[in-house]
Formats: structure tokens, C-alpha cells, sequence
């Protein structure tokens, strides 16, 4: 079973009147890309900060690599690299400069660090080019090297790919794989465009109004949002029974009195509206759909959900 290297348990933060964590548990286990789901103020950020040590927890309490004393803590956060906000980086200064700047202001022994980071962002032969020349891309890049300055072993990503074009999207999705898997550096990745963490995430954690409301792996995922029939009849629960009796079905899911999802014969939807009709079942309508994940996402907070529909 894989380490649990970061945990929070029963984790508040209250701002003011502002509930931004309720009674949060989670734990980031190693080796894991952890994708932090949510819209623009659920919590996030917050969430990020108080692992970090930028902000403090009202109740519950972190841990860091299974300690959760102050000083345990303090040697756990040397162990983790960050982008949270936007790092404050010399408009007029190279990569270099600036990555040189922030190892001597945050005390990380050795020159050879810079170096070492702007090879892992392939800027390394960005030479005399000045920051504010970057593209975005660029920039993105930058933030990864200056968090990979300490060699972590946990990166907290906050929205790393917000405001990229498809390039730099597949751009920063592939180095942070690379760093996953060559490197075996554990993430925890914050994004409210839960498509763009698809490729790229082991494990979900889905965050509403600071409520952790739903933790699943990929796989688990992916079952969630598979293609399914949708049958609309009078009586659903003797169409279920009948999928078992008449088809030896058991993968369905009744979703109402007139409503029933079925997992099996998705190519054949004729078999299942023939069985209901010759059995006396009213049939009403029947099609395949697909739950995308951000209409998942949205069926989860309460949203409008517009599901892909293919008609049989």
C-alpha cells in the first residue's frame, strides 16, 4: 500500500463569515497526481496554503510525511515545491537571474540547483531573454523550475495551466508526467476545468463551497462517466428484473420509477426495447448517452447537466 505522505483531517478555515474549508479529510498517498477539483472559490487555493504553511487552519489539523508537530511540519515543507500564486519574478531579469534571486533569498544551497531546474522546464537556452519577453508558456515554465529549486518531493500546483493555449497545455501536462514518472515527484494539482486534468491524474478529490464532497480514483471515474442506455418506461423496476431473468444483465442502475441506465448491449438497443415491449412494459424512449466530466462535475454541485446524446 502506497505511503500517505500529506493528510488533512477534519481541516476547517473560517474567514470572517466565510466558511472556505468544512471539515476537510483527504490524504495524498506517494506517487499519486492528485487532481483538486472545484469552481472558483471552493476552496482551493485555501486548501494549498494551509499545506504550505501561508495560511493557518481554524480546526482539524495537517500532517507531512506522517508528522504533524510544528517542527515535523516545518522539515516536511522543505520537502514540498509550490505554485500557489503567481511568483513575483524581474520583468527586466533572465530565467537564471531570476531563479539565482529566489535560491539565495530562500537560503538553497549550491548554483548547480538553477541550472538543474531550468534543464527539467527546458529553458535552459533561453540565454539573455528577459522574463517579460516569455510567452505565457514560458512563464508557466518558470514557476514549475523556481518550485523545483529544492528537488521536492511533493509539487502543490494551483491552476498550472490556467490561460494556456492547447500547446502550452499539452506542453506543462507532458513535463509534469515526465516529473511524475522519471523523477517520482507526488502532486496535488488544483484546476476548476476538470477535462484538462484527464490525462494527467491518478486520483480526484471534488471540492464545492469548502466541502470535500467526492474522493475517487481514475478508474473509478471513468466507470462514472461510461456510455450508457437510457430506457424511459412505465415501470422500471420489472424492466431491471427482466434484464436479469430474460438477458442475464446485472449491469444497470435504476435512476427512477420510469427510469433505468443500462451498461450492456449499447450496440444492440433493439434487444432491450423489443424485451420490454413483448413483456407489456410501456417503452417511451431509449438512447445512448455519455456523462462528459465536467457535466459529472456539475451533477455533483447541484449544476445543469447537458449530456452528450447519441440516438439509436
Amino acid at each position: 500500500m502506497a505511503e500517505v505522505i500529506a493528510e488533512a483531517r477534519k481541516l476547517s478555515k473560517q474567514y470572517k463569515d466565510t466558511k472556505a474549508l468544512d471539515d476537510i479529510n483527504f490524504k495524498l498517498k506517494r506517487g499519486n497526481i492528485y487532481g483538486l477539483v472545484g469552481k472558483n472559490g471552493a476552496g482551493k487555493t485555501t486548501l494549498l496554503r494551509i499545506l504550505t504553511g501561508q495560511a493557518f487552519q481554524t480546526e482539524g489539523n495537517i500532517a507531512l510525511f506522517g508528522e504533524s508537530s510544528y517542527e515535523g511540519l516545518s522539515k516536511g515543507r522543505k520537502r514540498i515545491g509550490a505554485i500557489i500564486e503567481e511568483p513575483g519574478f524581474y520583468s527586466d531579469m533572465t530565467a537564471e537571474q531570476n531563479l539565482e534571486y529566489y535560491r539565495i533569498q530562500r537560503g538553497i544551497p549550491g548554483k548547480r540547483c538553477v541550472q538543474e531546474a531550468l534543464k527539467e522546464v527546458s529553458l535552459l537556452d533561453t540565454g539573455n531573454k528577459k522574463f517579460s519577453q516569455f510567452s505565457l508558456g514560458m512563464k508557466q515554465r518558470l514557476g514549475l523550475a523556481l518550485a523545483l529549486m529544492n528537488k521536492p518531493e511533493i509539487l502543490l500546483l494551483d491552476e498550472p495551466i490556467n490561460g494556456l493555449d492547447p500547446f502550452g497545455i499539452v506542453e506543462i501536462r507532458n513535463l509534469l508526467l515526465k516529473l511524475n514518472q522519471e523523477k517520482k515527484i507526488t502532486m496535488l494539482i488544483s484546476s476548476h476545468i476538470l477535462s484538462e486534468l484527464s490525462n494527467l491524474v491518478t486520483f480526484y478529490g471534488f471540492l464545492d463551497q469548502g466541502k470535500l464532497i467526492k474522493q475517487l480514483s481514475e478508474e473509478e471515474l471513468s466507470a462514472e462517466c461510461s456510455k450508457y442506455l437510457e430506457v424511459k418506461v412505465d415501470k422500471a423496476e420489472r424492466l431491471a428484473a427482466l434484464l436479469e431473468i430474460k438477458l442475464g444483465c446485472h449491469a444497470y442502475k435504476v435512476t427512477s420509477d420510469y427510469s433505468i441506465h443500462i451498461y450492456e448491449y449499447l450496440n444492440q438497443p433493439e434487444i432491450v426495447s423489443q424485451m420490454a415491449v413483448q413483456n407489456g412494459i410501456g417503452l417511451s424512449s431509449i438512447g445512448l448517452k455519455e456523462m462528459s466530466l465536467e457535466n459529472y462535475f456539475m451533477q455533483l454541485v447541484g449544476g445543469n447537466v447537458d449530456e452528450t446524446i447519441y440516438e439509436k
